[in-house]
C-alpha cells in the first residue's frame, strides 16, 4: 500500500505529467502536491477543480443518477487535466488531480496509471 507521498511521486512519473495533487473536495485544499511550479499553481488548481467536482456531484444527484464518477477530463489546447475521484476505504471526499502536457501524454495510459495508483493508495 502506498501513502500520499508515494502516490504523488507515482503520478508525477506519468508520461507528460506537469504536476499532481491529492485534493479534499469538501474543503478544496490540496493534501499534497508535486510539480507544477511557475507553469501551474497546484493549490489554485485544487481549489478550482473542487468546484468542478462539486458541480458534477450535485448535477448527478439532481438527475437521480445512481452511479459513481470515475474521473473527469478537462481538455485544454495544450494540456489535459484529469481528476480521479477516490473510492477506497478512508478516501471519501478525495480526488487525485494530474495535469498533463497534451503533446507528451497518452491519455488512456494516464487514466490506467491513475486507477492503479488509486488501488495502491492507503490514506
Amino acid at each position: 500500500m502506498a501513502n500520499t507521498e508515494t502516490a504523488l511521486k507515482e503520478a508525477a512519473q506519468i508520461e507528460g505529467a506537469i504536476g499532481a495533487a491529492l485534493v479534499d473536495y469538501t474543503s478544496g485544499m490540496a493534501l499534497g502536491t508535486i510539480g507544477g511550479g511557475k507553469e501551474l499553481d497546484l493549490n489554485v488548481a485544487a481549489a478550482g477543480n473542487t468546484d468542478v467536482v462539486r458541480a458534477k456531484v450535485r448535477t448527478m444527484e439532481m438527475l437521480g443518477l445512481n452511479d459513481e464518477i470515475e474521473d473527469i477530463l478537462i481538455t485544454l489546447g495544450g494540456q489535459y487535466h484529469l481528476l480521479r475521484l477516490l473510492k477506497a476505504r478512508g478516501s471519501a471526499g478525495l480526488f487525485l488531480y494530474v495535469a498533463l502536457d497534451k503533446n507528451r501524454a497518452n491519455l488512456a495510459m494516464a487514466r490506467h496509471q491513475l486507477k492503479k495508483i488509486e488501488a495502491d493508495l492507503e490514506i
